[in-house]
C-alpha cells in the first residue's frame, strides 16, 4: 500500500482551513501553491501555507484521520495545529 499524509493549510492571515488527504504531500502542496485548478475552494481562498501534517504507512488510514479532522470543530484543528506549530508557520520548506 501507498503511504498516505492528512494535512492542514490556511492563508497568510490563517482565517480559513483547508484539510486534505494525499499520497504525495510534496506534490500536492505544490499544486495548491501553484493554484493548479483555479476554481478549488483552496485557490479561492488562497489557502497555500501547509501549517500541518501526519505521516502514515497506508493511505487508509490517513483517509480516516482526515474524516476525524474535518468532523472536529474549528477549535480542535487549531489546537491540533498550535501543539506543534504554534507560530504558524509554512511547513513546506520541512518537507
Amino acid at each position: 500500500m501507498k503511504p498516505g499524509y492528512v494535512y492542514i493549510l490556511t492563508n497568510k492571515n490563517n482565517t480559513t482551513l483547508y484539510v486534505g488527504v494525499t499520497a504525495y504531500l510534496k506534490e500536492r502542496i505544490i499544486q495548491h501553491k501553484e493554484k493548479h485548478d483555479k476554481k478549488s475552494f483552496t485557490a479561492r481562498y488562497n489557502l497555500d501555507k501547509l501549517v500541518y501534517y501526519e505521516v502514515y504507512q497506508m493511505i487508509g488510514d490517513a483517509i480516516g484521520r482526515e474524516k476525524k479532522i474535518k468532523a472536529g470543530s474549528r477549535a480542535k484543528k487549531i489546537t491540533l495545529i498550535e501543539r506543534t506549530n504554534s507560530d504558524w508557520k509554512d511547513l513546506f520548506d520541512e518537507l
